[in-house]
């Protein structure tokens, strides 16, 4: 869905507003803090308060949003149209480096117990892949800071993509 702009964000039901907001990030009580802060009088003052209810989410909130993903490369999760938008450039990657990026996020869960998260919008299939191989070196304190910061990424593009009106 794409709403025309913050005045018809605004004007959404409470309940409305914050189901737009979680297809945005997958975590209930971010989604309800920023729909309360309205109205907002355009949308940098809605993405500062959506960065200041990010500032106040703990671990576990990262990971319990990290796992409403998708692998990256695959399909469903828990906005399926939105991911598959998102990863338009990554499915035109070769078969070789589809199978590779699917090894490599099996074995990156398997090591830090939570999907590969990296904004894949525009990026090709051998950018991911190389991330994914680079991050594999991190110590798990500070993938989960790297998984979550991409994370970060990925609400503010959604929520731009959200409010285009």
């Amino acid at each position: 869905m794409v709403i025309d702009g913050i005045a018809n964000f605004n004007a959404l039901p409470s309940e409305e507003a914050e189901e737009q907001l979680h297809s945005c990030f997958a975590n209930r009580a971010w989604a309800a803090r920023v729909a309360a802060g309205r109205p907002y009088r355009d949308v940098t003052e809605m993405m500062a308060a959506a960065e200041s209810a990010w500032a106040g989410l703990t671990a576990e909130d990262w990971l319990k949003a990290f796992a409403a993903h998708p692998r990256i490369g695959e399909k469903g999760g828990h906005a399926p149209e939105t991911s598959e938008r998102e990863q338009r450039k990554l499915a035109q990657g070769s078969d070789v480096t589809l199978t590779a990026i699917a090894a490599q996020n099996r074995e990156y869960e398997r090591r830090f117990g939570h999907v590969f998260l990296i904004a894949a919008s525009g990026r090709t299939a051998d950018e991911i892949l190389a991330a994914l191989r680079r991050r594999m070196g991190n110590d798990a304190a500070t993938e989960l800071q790297v998984a979550a910061a991409e994370q970060r990424k990925i609400t503010r593009l959604r929520l731009e993509a959200l409010l285009k009106g």
